[in-house]
C-alpha cells in the first residue's frame, strides 16, 4: 500500500554514500542521453531545466551561469544554442536594460516534460512507499547534501 511505512535495513554511512554514488553515475548517464535525444549539451539541459524550475518567471542570465557553473560569457554561447533550437526565448530587463530575461518556449517545455515525465512518474511511485516522516529525512538530506556539494564545488574549482 502506498504510504505506508515498511521495515528498513539497516545502513552505515558508507553504504548511504556508495549507494548515493550509483544514483549520481546513473542520473549522469541518464542526463547525458536525455540532453542528446533533445540535441543539446548537458550544461545546455541543466540551463533549459532551471528555466523551466522558474515555472514562468523570467530568470536572469546570470542566475543561469550560476547554476550552470559557467562564465557570462559561456552562457550566452548556451543561450543562443537554446534560443535556436527553439528551447527559450530571451528579452532584455525592462528596468534594467543590462541584464536579460530568460523564457521557456512552451511547446520546447512539453518536449522536454515528455522526455522526463516517465522518469518522474517511477520517482513518484518510489517516494510513495515511503511515509512522510521517511521522506521528510530523505528530503533534508538530500536538500543539505546538495548544499554540501554546492559549497564545495564552489570553494574547490
Amino acid at each position: 500500500m502506498a504510504g505506508k511505512p515498511s521495515p528498513r535495513p539497516t545502513a552505515a554511512a558508507a553504504t548511504a554514500i556508495g549507494a548515493l554514488d550509483d544514483l549520481v553515475a546513473t542520473n549522469l548517464i541518464g542526463r547525458q542521453e536525455f540532453a542528446r535525444n533533445l540535441g543539446l549539451s548537458v550544461k545546455d539541459l541543466i540551463c533549459f531545466a532551471h528555466v523551466l524550475e522558474a515555472d514562468g518567471s523570467p530568470v536572469t542570465a546570470g542566475n543561469l551561469a550560476g547554476r550552470a557553473q559557467v562564465t557570462t560569457g559561456a552562457v550566452t554561447g548556451i543561450l543562443n544554442r537554446l534560443e535556436g533550437g527553439g528551447f527559450v526565448t530571451r528579452a532584455p530587463d525592462p528596468t534594467d536594460r543590462r541584464r536579460v530575461l530568460v523564457t521557456a518556449v512552451p511547446a520546447a517545455a512539453e518536449r522536454v516534460r515528455a522526455v522526463y515525465g516517465p522518469y518522474d512518474a517511477l520517482l513518484a511511485e518510489l517516494c510513495a512507499e515511503y511515509s512522510p516522516a521517511e521522506m521528510a529525512v530523505v528530503a533534508d538530506w538530500l536538500t543539505r547534501a546538495g548544499a554540501l556539494a554546492r559549497s564545495y564545488l564552489d570553494g574547490s574549482c
